[in-house]
């Protein structure tokens, strides 16, 4: 039963498995993987988006894991808004349901760690420097970056692909996003990946949590659906769409 709506959401449920658990796994206290550093992060968030598109594809969908890349398809005319509108819910509540795995997977070591914002960090993302202005047009850029490569990775001018060589490559464009601009604001550039963990943040009986920072839960919304707005018409612009 293989359609565009369950990819995305198995897709997305995939990416935060493996995102989320990175985090987790590299800073809960305990976990044997503590203190593996940020390589270790942005690495396994790079397998996560690669895991992810594969999974969404196989199971019917294109693989966009992320309303942006969704909203600038529907930009393009891929999607009838209506079609856009369920493939971003189901992103979002694939978001949920993989937070909500990465807390059953790692209990035991909630209780173990003590800082609240650490534990905030598995599931979501929070500036290093909070300037609401400055982190806005931070994830406006990184979005741009990712979705108008997308755009350049699938392009006609690049040619006929190896099949497996697209998400491979976008794998490879997450990790060096993040090794190149993913300090100040953890590199969200998906509203799925930010808000539907931060949901699963707030309903789960994680111990010891603090809030889930709602404060600044909209900049990792708008910010990467008006980077999508952007890069598309960039594509279009410069003829790669």
């Amino acid at each position: 039963m293989v359609t565009p709506y369950l990819g995305e959401f198995l897709g997305v449920t995939t990416l935060i498995i493996f995102g989320n658990g990175v985090v987790a796994n590299s800073c809960l206290s305990k976990s044997k993987a503590e203190g593996a550093g940020w390589v270790n992060i942005i690495a396994g968030w790079a397998v996560g988006v690669m895991m992810g598109i594969f999974v969404a594809i196989a199971c019917g969908a294109q693989g966009d894991l992320n309303p942006a890349v969704t909203f600038a398809k529907l930009l393009n005319g891929v999607y009838s808004g209506s079609d856009a509108i369920l493939i971003m819910f189901l992103q979002i509540a694939g978001g949920v349901a993989g937070g909500c795995i990465t807390w059953l997977l790692f209990r035991g070591h909630w209780e173990l760690t003590e800082d609240k914002a650490t534990k905030l960090g598995v599931f979501c993302t929070f500036p290093a420097v909070r300037n609401y202005t400055q982190n806005l047009f931070f994830e406006i850029i990184a979005t741009i970056m990712l979705i108008f490569g997308v755009f350049a990775i699938f392009s006609k001018s690049v040619g006929v692909m190896t099949p497996g060589y697209g998400p491979l490559m976008v794998g490879l464009l997450i990790f060096g996003l993040g090794a190149c601009l993913g300090g100040p604001t953890g590199y969200a550039m998906n509203p799925a990946r930010d808000l539907g963990p931060r949901i699963a943040h707030f309903i789960c009986p994680i111990a010891g949590k603090g809030d889930s920072d709602w404060a600044y839960s909209w900049v990792p919304i708008v910010g990467p659906m008006i980077g999508g707005a952007i890069a598309f018409a960039l594509a279009k612009g410069v003829g790669i769409l």
